[in-house]
């Protein structure tokens, strides 16, 4: 278990031009990386303690935030 945050800036420095420019040119890209952003900070509550959750709830979280982080890395070497 890490409780450091996974942000996509972090995840992906080097891409941080294209992230913005997805960001504000595809909508599509803007509601992942949303969507990316909130799960992540539920994980992040959950590894944390601030907000507990069962096992299989986090697990299932984790599962979900890396779905997203795939797609997104993918539209970011398509861009």
């Amino acid at each position: 278990m890490s409780n450091t945050p996974h942000e996509l800036h972090e995840e992906f420095p080097a891409e941080a031009d294209k992230i913005h420019a997805l960001k504000v040119s595809n909508t599509h890209f803007a509601r992942l990386a949303d969507e990316y952003h909130e799960i992540n900070r539920q994980v992040h509550r959950a590894e944390t303690g601030v907000e507990p959750v069962d096992q299989f709830a986090e697990v299932e979280m984790r599962k979900k935030r890396a779905a997203l982080k795939d797609e997104i890395y993918r539209m970011l070497g398509a861009a």
